[in-house]
């Protein structure tokens, strides 16, 4: 739809009603005042409420996991060093080629 279109029908719609006495003078002069001094909104207060917000939700779900994995009893020990596995598998290699005889 048109909008200049509807605004100038309802502008002529309005204009053939008679004045009613109940509105006060320049009434209409005031609304329309307010209404241009109203800014919209701030672009950067939207922004900057949004990142509070998802500032603080991340500060939550933090301080969950920490909950989570400070009272979630630790597995057992079966008497495998990580480091150790970690290591033979990144020497493994090395290891192989010390094997071979010398020429």
């Amino acid at each position: 739809m048109n909008l200049a279109k509807l605004q100038k029908k309802l502008t002529a719609a309005a204009r053939l009603q008679p004045p009613d006495e109940r509105v006060p003078y320049a009434f209409e002069k005031r609304v329309m005042a307010l209404m241009a001094a109203r800014k919209g909104p701030d672009q950067l207060s939207v922004w900057v409420r949004g990142l509070w917000q998802a500032a603080i939700s991340c500060v939550a779900v933090a301080l969950l996991c920490g909950a989570v994995s400070w009272f979630t009893p630790a597995p057992a020990d079966n008497g495998k060093d990580l480091s150790l596995d970690f290591e033979n598998t990144l020497l493994a290699s090395v290891n192989q080629g010390d094997n071979s005889p010398l020429p």
